[in-house]
């Protein structure tokens, strides 16, 4: 199951004051989601700093 917290979506809104995802999931995809069906994001991507500087190199 992907987590969250650890990835670039997930970000702070501050007009709302709490952590939100920026991806726009559709009906199905968020009935998926929420239900268990299915256990992973399929636009999670990890939010690793140290990647990102690595490809600058």
């Amino acid at each position: 199951m992907t987590n969250c917290e650890s990835c670039v979506n997930y970000v702070y809104d501050e007009d709302y004051e709490c952590y939100t995802c920026l991806v726009n999931l559709d009906e199905d995809e968020m009935y998926r989601f929420i239900h268990g069906a299915s256990s992973d994001c399929p636009y999670f991507r990890l939010d690793d700093e140290y990647g990102v500087v690595k490809h600058q190199m």
